[in-house]
């Protein structure tokens, strides 16, 4: 923050708190002590209240002690973590062995395998009508009492799928079936549900669009007895083109023109419950939206739209290129769509705020092809290596007015602020290798491409330019959708500092500096919220640049940052120490999930942080030192 608007805040807040003592009105004072009546008899004395504290401030710093590794790079073994209280043991889902792996913590420092959950097989073994061939990966799981629920998706993902629920003790309980690919599943605080968002992507040659829904099911009889009568299946339906919710859609929820139907466009992502177990939010990540359910009927309330960060604003900054020769954090003609990935959720005065990590994605749909001509017979349209292109709904700035590409115009208000031309703003040093929601800020006399392959044609014209994700968390009012807290650029600013231009905006599977600036700059991905000495602080996962944001929300309009937390090692060559087999040298890469265990149910009695790391398929666990002083 600018020293003169430190000073102009420093200035109105002491003004307000001036005028909420009425230190403005002296006249008032007089009026009120001419007024004032005699002083009445002197009462008893009451009762001696109890011994007074000393105000205390607190703060939390992690500290790293130790991890389990897989061993495996960049294959996605180690992905979501959740925890045991009553074995100490840590569940993970190991995308890469189709498993999950039990990790005994009961000396964090130290963590150890002790058995994995074989998904396949014992799905397998309880559908006798599929094979294991007819299973893919674990994509979530979730710990309540002495029960784990795990997600699996079907072989063919357009399919459904399946949670399969074990003791912690490692047996298999039972299954029963969820929608097309199940993402992420969590427990009501209660206990008596489980939630499941059920993504639905279409395939490769977009041929194949399942609806996304939400699977409910209803555990308040216990696992063992589950059937199909104890799930309830959300669709979107209603709120298709012609239904009978169309109109409570809100216009601005995003949807792609590619898809034939709302329902099979919306896409749950990640879910999270109030702490009265009576509302869920369900994060619909390239929708940029939210899905609120009424547990209390199983129902969808409402969809609430998110709208956008603007780039151009003060606070909001972000380095647009990987091509400008270092840290460049400045403000740019962008809108940062939210398009979160985890959320979470809290209360503060009675009121239930979600939190979000807003990572953004774009849609991307490709499958293998021979050659170039092949792939067009497909209906393919751009083949590259192997992989034939039917559908991108992103485009780089330049290729956007290249007249060999795109060939498109650009209109943007107040764009004279940033350079003087339109070929200027698409320098690769200025915006010209960002990369733009195609199919926003947009209008085509001939919109057939836009609708078909997600690209714009020569017919287009942008009078805005939109981008993935935002740099940031936010916290939104749960009941209104109302935005109350955005970090803003702190990200990219404060990583840029403690890792200097050797780790800024880095990716996560090789070392070098400003690499992913052009795309999502440090990716927040994972995000988990924890209660600590009276506060309430949340833990953002940086996907990309590999590290962790801690900051204190207890108060969600006046968020503060608190540490910035990295177990990367940015001065090794990555790529090398994967050749050679051991590339434990490079640390923790690639934050996908985030699990905080309190100190009451912690193997040391301290609270601790576990943290999945899906690149290099390494399980973190930290722990939350408290810092007590008195207040002065």
């Amino acid at each position: 923050m600018d020293l003169d608007f430190k000073k102009l805040a420093l200035s109105l807040a002491v003004v307000t708190a001036l005028s909420a003592c009425g230190g403005f009105d002296s006249n008032e004072d007089s009026e009120q002590e001419e007024n004032q009546g005699k002083t009445g008899a002197q009462g008893e004395t009451g009762a001696q209240g109890p011994a007074g504290k000393d105000a205390q401030n607190s703060l939390i710093q992690l500290k790293f002690l130790g991890r389990y590794a897989t061993g495996e790079f960049d294959e996605s073994a180690a992905e979501i973590v959740s925890y045991d209280a009553g074995s100490e043991q840590a569940f993970v889902v190991n995308a890469n062995s189709g498993k999950v792996d039990v990790l005994s913590i009961k000396n964090p420092a130290a963590p150890s395998l002790v058995t994995s959950l074989e998904l396949t097989s014992d799905l397998a073994a309880f559908y006798s009508e599929l094979s294991e061939e007819d299973f893919g990966a674990a994509n979530s799981l979730a710990v309540n009492s002495d029960v784990v629920a795990v997600a699996v998706e079907a072989a063919v993902k357009q399919d459904q799928g399946f949670v399969a629920f074990y003791k912690t003790d490692g047996s298999f309980i039972t299954a029963v079936p969820a929608g097309a690919l199940p993402d992420m599943l969590t427990f009501t605080p209660d206990g008596k549900k489980v939630l499941v968002a059920n993504e639905g992507e279409p395939n490769g040659d977009y041929s194949n669009d399942p609806e996304g829904s939400i699977t409910i099911i209803d555990i308040s009889a216990g696992v063992e007895s589950l059937s199909e009568a104890n799930l309830t299946q959300l669709s979107f339906v209603e709120f298709n083109k012609g239904a009978s919710r169309e109109d409570d859609l809100a216009k601005d929820v995003r949807i792609s023109a590619k898809a034939a139907s709302v329902a099979q466009d919306l896409e749950p992502e990640y879910i999270t419950v109030s702490a009265d177990s009576q509302t869920a939010w369900v994060a619909l990540q390239e929708n940029n939206a939210l899905a609120v359910l009424d547990l209390s009927n199983d129902s969808i309330d409402t969809i609430l739209a998110l709208g956008y960060v603007a780039h151009e604003v003060l606070g909001n900054e972000l380095d647009a290129s990987n091509k400008d020769g270092g840290v460049n954090i400045r403000n740019w003609p962008v809108r940062g769509l939210f398009m979160p990935d985890s959320i979470d959720s809290y209360e503060f005065n009675g009121m239930t705020y979600v939190v979000t990590a807003n990572e953004g994605d774009a849609r991307e749909y490709l499958s293998d092809s021979d050659d170039e001509d092949t792939c067009s017979a497909a209906g393919g349209f751009d083949f590259d290596d192997g992989d034939c292109l039917f559908y991108l709904d992103e485009i780089r700035f330049k290729d956007i007015v290249d007249a060999d590409e795109a060939g498109a115009s650009v209109e943007l208000e107040n764009m004279g602020l940033y350079a003087s031309s339109i070929d200027l703003l698409a320098d690769n040093s200025f915006l010209g290798r960002l990369k733009i929601v195609a199919d926003m800020g947009v209008d085509c006399d001939d919109d057939s491409s836009l609708k078909n392959t997600g690209q714009p044609n020569a017919s287009c014209t942008y009078s805005a330019l939109y981008s993935y994700g935002t740099r940031s968390f936010s916290i939104w009012n749960g009941e209104t959708g109302a935005l109350v807290y955005n970090s803003g650029s702190d990200f990219e600013r404060i990583s840029a500092a403690r890792l200097g231009l050797d780790g800024f905006n880095a990716s996560n599977d090789e070392n070098g500096s400003d690499d992913r600036s052009d795309d999502k700059g440090p990716e927040p991905e994972a995000i988990e919220i924890a209660n600590l000495n009276g506060k309430t602080y949340a833990f953002i996962g940086l996907e990309r640049v590999s590290a962790l944001m801690v900051y204190d929300i207890s108060n969600p309009e006046a968020a503060e940052f608190v540490q910035f937390v990295s177990t990367r090692n940015h001065d090794v060559d990555i790529e090398a120490l994967v050749d050679e087999g051991d590339f434990s040298a490079a640390g923790d890469l690639g934050p996908e999930s985030i699990h905080f265990i309190p100190a009451a149910d912690s193997p040391n009695n301290q609270a601790l942080l576990l943290v999945g790391n899906e690149v290099s398929g390494t399980t973190a666990i930290f722990q939350i030192d408290s810092i007590v002083h008195s207040a002065d």
